[in-house]
């Protein structure tokens, strides 16, 4: 069994792109809670990379695919919403829809890089988070998960025998 762990950036400085000290001493305390991860990627954006370091990881590569949800994808479902407004985008087929199946063929790729029982750490924003747990398990029951991550907040995937099989939210 591998996992991948997806998770939002901590709290931001208003004015910049940059974490707060408040998102710098939450991003630590999550930090000292976790395991170990194999790969940790991020979205390029400042604040994904410095929640990855508060935490306690180096980076290992920047994804731009983990930066924003784009504009369409905004246009047919806005950020903030939940779990189950996001599967609804997907399940009309359009731009979530094809957001979704990306991101769940860059995680594929990502696990399927890990060593047995590996783990990975995503560092993203929220939209991505939500659809990101949408696309790798589209017929999951989403009306149990609450509604959208929180800073720090996310989800736990498993895979096993070549596909993601279970899903954990991670609150904070």
């Amino acid at each position: 069994m591998k996992t991948l762990e997806i998770r939002r950036h901590s709290l931001r400085n208003p004015a910049t792109q940059d974490l707060s000290p408040e998102g710098i001493a939450l991003a630590r305390l999550i930090g000292m809670e976790m395991g170990r991860f194999d790969r940790v990627l991020t979205s390029p954006l400042p604040r994904a990379i410095q929640t990855a370091q508060a935490m306690g990881f180096k980076v290992d590569e920047t994804v731009e695919l983990l930066a924003s949800t784009g504009d369409a994808v905004e246009a047919e479902c806005p950020w903030p919403a939940s779990f189950v407004e996001y599967a609804a985008a997907y399940g009309r087929g359009r731009a979530t829809f094809e957001l979704a199946r990306s991101l769940a063929q860059f995680y594929t790729a990502v696990v399927q890089s890990l060593p047995e029982h590996g783990a990975a750490l995503i560092v993203t924003h929220g939209g991505i988070v939500e659809l990101s747990a949408v696309g790798c398990l589209p017929s999951a029951d989403f009306s149990a998960l609450g509604d959208y991550v929180e800073s720090c907040e996310g989800v736990r995937l498993t895979w096993q025998e070549g596909q993601f099989t279970n899903l954990q939210v991670l609150r904070v």
